[in-house]
């Protein structure tokens, strides 16, 4: 089928996913748990023919892990989709009532976005989430996997379609594109496309971003910051900045540079130095990361921090720049104010922390930060949907428009005004002859 009507398809089946009631969307959930775990043979099978082919082409060992969908990985999707049934359905909700005038009310009603395109990684689970998501919360779906895990994500694709068909989902709302060539084409038809998802590398994010006239929801790096404040406990600054840059380093929630105070930049500067080489030499295969022994982290540092500790120096660049690698860099700043001006400068509105036990600094960084997830004594490790419980998520948002920071089932709707009247016509009020009240009813 033409990409132009697949997109077609996906459009018209929006229209009619939109009004299927909340019970039938759980019902074809449950459906499709069913038939992931009855099909388990089937979707291993393609995927050990997935896995062959990546090793002869010598994927990098990290691609591999996330390609394996085996029987423990089907379960875990399982489970994720029976959590899923049970968060309530976010479209549909009255978000807001007023009353215009006597027969005259108008609500604010949470409804689906339309059509969702996804471009995604080579994780075949990610497939599962984003199609269940966007069922859930009523929206069609355009989805574009990893060309290494091809057959797993067509053998997926086809499971869920056919199980959410046979429980009264209209056809054509789930859809797979399987070429570069197709993604190109897809970006051009923003008369069928609302959304556009793209999750990758920030050199393809971007790519999306500007080559296609539909909106985009995501976030084309995660360059975030640890600011360690002048009336900091040392020891929790410690434990949060090795666990913000340590814990998982590939992925665009972890720190990239550390700001500390220059007031206690001669005390803390040594203990964080040795703390993140102690790391590197004492660590073990990580059951959360799926990483081997991390290395030591390499510290970049500006011109003061270099008078404290012996490291490499940082240049402008480093401010910049999401390694997501065992890099740090870190700046000593002159108080609060320098600090929050160089996030505003140099970050990339995602997620950054302070470490402080005063209220009022830490209740004026999270107001003057402008980013999408700003934290107050903990790692920026947290800012994930999974951990903020919205459920699995389609990605993270810098954006300013109706989604920011890890996006779930809320982030997946928008809303419109419905007016309930009876024979009203505007010239009675322009006229004077009626007037409004804009009566709240609730």
């Amino acid at each position: 089928m033409e990409i132009a009507a697949k997109a077609e398809l996906a459009k018209r089946a929006a229209i009619g996913l939109a009004a299927v009631k909340t019970d039938r969307k759980n019902k074809a959930l449950g459906a499709i748990a069913k038939a992931l775990r009855k099909d388990s043979r089937r979707i291993i099978a393609a995927n050990e023919a997935d896995i062959k082919a990546a090793e002869r082409q010598k994927l990098a060992a990290p691609l591999l892990k996330r390609l394996k969908f085996d029987e423990k990985k089907i379960e875990e999707t399982i489970a994720g989709i029976k959590s899923l049934i049970k968060l309530p359905d976010p479209a549909g909700r009255i978000l807001s009532a007023t009353e215009l005038d006597k027969g005259l009310r108008l609500y604010k009603v949470s409804c689906p976005i339309g059509v969702i395109a996804c471009i995604f990684e080579s994780r075949p689970d990610a497939l599962v989430q984003i199609s269940t998501l966007c069922l859930k919360s009523g929206n069609a779906v355009i989805l574009k996997g990893g060309s290494e895990a091809l057959h797993t994500n067509k053998i997926l694709a086809e499971i869920i379609d056919e199980a959410s068909r046979k429980a009264g989902i209209p056809k054509g709302w789930l859809q797979l594109l399987e070429t570069r060539a197709d993604v190109r084409q897809m970006l051009s038809m923003d008369e069928y496309i609302d959304l556009v998802i793209p999750r990758g590398s920030n050199a393809f994010v971007r790519y999306i971003m500007d080559n296609t006239n539909i909106p985009v929801l995501g976030h084309s790096e995660g360059i975030c910051h640890i600011y360690v404040n002048g009336k900091a406990d040392l020891d929790m600054a410690i434990k949060i900045t090795v666990d913000s840059k340590c814990q998982y380093v590939a992925v665009c929630n972890a720190a990239e540079t550390l700001l500390v105070d220059r007031k206690i930049a001669k005390k803390f500067l040594p203990v964080i130095k040795t703390a993140l080489e102690e790391k590197g030499v004492a660590s073990t295969p990580s059951t959360s990361s799926g990483q081997a022994g991390s290395p030591q982290v390499e510290i970049r540092g500006c011109e003061k921090t270099r008078k404290i500790i012996k490291v490499k120096a940082a240049t402008e660049k480093d401010w910049a720049t999401e390694y997501l690698d065992y890099i740090l860099s870190i700046k000593v700043v002159d108080g609060l104010d320098e600090a929050i001006e160089h996030i505003n400068k140099y970050g990339s509105k995602h997620t950054d922390a302070i470490i402080t036990s005063d209220k009022k600094a830490a209740e004026k960084f999270l107001e003057m930060v402008d980013s999408a997830d700003v934290f107050w004594n903990c790692s920026t490790r947290f800012s994930d949907g999974y951990r903020y419980g919205l459920g699995a998520e389609v990605g993270i948002s810098t954006n300013k428009i109706h989604a920011r920071g890890p996006v779930g089932l809320e982030g997946l709707t928008i809303y419109k005004w419905k007016l309930y009247g009876n024979g009203q016509t505007v010239a009675e009020y322009a006229s004077g002859k009626k007037r409004f009240t804009h009566k709240k009813l609730f």
